[in-house]
């Protein structure tokens, strides 16, 4: 009966969500802002002492939605191995592709309605941009942990079920080099009486844009003057 109780205590103090704070580091040239708006920062914990948790499907199916020339949402993280679909919610084509480091991969020209899947089955991070229309770009991080979370406007960050135990903790940002990420990572204990992983100060690229190549390494040619919609 001790036991139980012990091991249910430890459950319960175990429910409780490890948190951190995470600061944007503007460049210095920066204008400053009256709200900094901190969000977008992806923190995950690989376990250092123990096999990492078998995979399952989640209980709903990611999207990123193609609509009115955008992707929503613009950040998505995954585990490894998830299935993301990609439904053109638009009037007219797209062509969703990422030739970078996380998952490479072109779905080609569908139409209105559509719906393309793509199942992300190693870590890293895919820069997704469409054919067409250059205005489009998003990010999927798949990581190889559940556990992770996207910081809020605020800064905060809150990982839920994350076990008592030693991890290695990771930051991704898409403004940040990714030298100064790899620098941020770092070891961390997580107890019942210790479940916030600190201040994480995450550097921004001075020299980050949005500007991109199409899929041929190209740049985007002009809409014509008449023809299909865009």
């Amino acid at each position: 009966m001790a036991a139980s109780l012990l091991g249910a205590g430890l459950s319960h103090a175990q429910d409780q969500p490890v948190t951190g704070q995470v600061h944007i580091q503007k460049p210095a040239s920066a204008k400053a802002e009256k709200s900094a708006d901190s969000s977008e920062v992806v923190v995950w914990l690989v376990p250092a002492d123990r096999a990492v948790p078998a995979s399952s499907s989640p209980a709903q199916k990611p999207q990123v939605v193609q609509k009115n020339k955008a992707f929503h949402p613009h950040l998505t993280v995954v585990r490894v191995g998830t299935m993301v679909d990609f439904p053109n919610r638009d009037p007219f084509f797209h062509n969703v592709f990422s030739l970078f480091d996380g998952k490479r991969f072109d779905l080609g020209l569908y139409e209105a309605g559509a719906t393309n899947s793509v199942r992300f089955d190693h870590a890293g991070v895919s820069f997704l941009f469409c054919n067409i229309h250059p205005e489009m770009s998003a990010v999927v991080v798949a990581v190889p942990t559940p556990y992770y979370a996207i910081s809020d406007k605020s800064g905060v960050v809150s990982l839920p079920a994350v076990p008592n135990g030693n991890y290695e903790v990771h930051v991704w940002y898409e403004r940040s080099l990714p030298e100064s990420l790899k620098a941020l990572t770092r070891s961390v204990r997580i107890t019942d009486e210790s479940r916030n992983i600190g201040s994480i100060t995450v550097p921004q690229d001075p020299a980050f844009t949005t500007a991109h190549k199409n899929k041929y390494g190209q740049d985007y040619t002009p809409p014509p003057a008449q023809g299909y919609q865009k």
